[in-house]
């Protein structure tokens, strides 16, 4: 066996109003954003107790991973580390370091290539890495799994039953619009972020057999003079708004992977505030989280690194994503 642990790697979130300013401070690390924005941010996670749902998702996420590694293998005990708050990245390599791992295999919490969700979290082991000294542990990351099955029918799943909330006659002429974080267009232009958001898209519709569907994004942060991917969720349903057919909006945050602020906030209070002035009927998806099939995927993603006989799944036209991101790939662009 050549690794001896799994690592659970994830953004991290507050669990209590205190937490809150803390954890702000910790994404927001070396980046120049208004005081004013801090703030609002700030406010939409005490509007729900100063916690955010991110850790409680993991939590459970963790407890299915551990049953399935026991049930079925490899047997590697499982460790969680974030990114942003506690349980942090460093101490869990502390805590692996002595537990005696000398080889780890890290599972990211995203889907999809871009620098905050592929490079930045490969930066973030290193440095806790670094932080913890010469005996933590080599950790590879396992690939992105944005077009795996244990990903995209889990995701259909999810589809299907929000549609299925309707009533048969308004649930076929329900618009649906997929959802993903937006990132700057100088980020998006080295990556493949947008290329796989619209495959994962595509597969999805095609296993629900949906034809006509809308990629939108959310949560944009940066600068207003600073391109960033569009449309925007908000802007999308005005424009829309006149025809859609019998009122129905059906938004699947295919971009996140769990419930958490971006989701709870952005959509749940904004967009659907948004639907409510246009006169609309919002069906929210929910995200993948700890469905069977999805943490089945991560065992078959384990088992594929570890033996070369085992198949590397993925639908679609591109294939299965490297184990190793090349070196241009995902690049921090300066001002994003």
């Amino acid at each position: 066996m050549p690794y001896d642990a799994l690592l659970l790697v994830s953004f991290g979130g507050p669990e209590r109003p205190e937490d809150v300013r803390p954890f702000l401070e910790n994404v927001l690390r070396g980046k120049r954003v208004p005081p004013e924005r801090v703030e609002a941010v700030a406010e939409h996670y005490y509007l729900f107790g100063g916690a955010s749902p991110i850790n409680r998702e993991n939590r459970a996420l963790l407890a299915a991973l551990i049953a399935e590694l026991n049930a079925h293998g490899p047997h590697l005990p499982v460790y969680w580390g974030n990114r942003n708050w506690h349980p942090l990245l460093a101490d869990a390599l502390r805590q692996m370091a002595d537990d005696g791992v000398r080889r780890a295999l890290a599972f990211v919490t995203s889907a999809f290539g871009s620098y905050s969700g592929c490079r930045q979290y490969l930066e973030d082991i290193d440095r806790a890495r670094a932080e913890v000294g010469p005996e933590a542990p080599q950790v590879d990351k396992l690939r992105l799994f944005h077009n795996h099955p244990g990903f995209i029918e889990p995701m259909a799943e999810r589809v299907a039953s929000a549609l299925a909330s309707l009533p048969a006659d308004r649930a076929s002429r329900a618009r649906l619009i997929f959802t993903a974080h937006s990132i700057p267009l100088a980020m998006a232009a080295v990556c493949e972020y947008e290329k796989q958001l619209h495959e994962a898209c595509r597969l999805v519709a095609e296993r629900i057999g949906w034809g006509k569907w809308d990629l939108a994004y959310q949560s944009r942060s940066g600068p207003p003079h600073q391109p960033w991917l569009e449309p925007d969720i908000n802007d999308l349903l005005r424009r829309i708004a006149d025809t859609v057919g019998n009122r129905d909006v059906v938004i699947a945050p295919i971009g996140f992977l769990c419930e958490h602020m971006e989701v709870i906030y952005d959509l749940d209070i904004e967009t659907a505030a948004v639907c409510r002035e246009l006169g609309l009927n919002m069906v929210r998806a929910a995200p993948v989280g700890s469905h069977p099939r999805f943490v089945r995927m991560i065992r078959e993603l384990i088992q594929e690194r570890i033996d070369p006989q085992a198949p590397r799944l993925a639908l679609g036209d591109l294939g299965p994503s490297p184990d190793v991101c090349p070196a241009n790939c995902c690049l921090v662009v300066p001002g994003t």
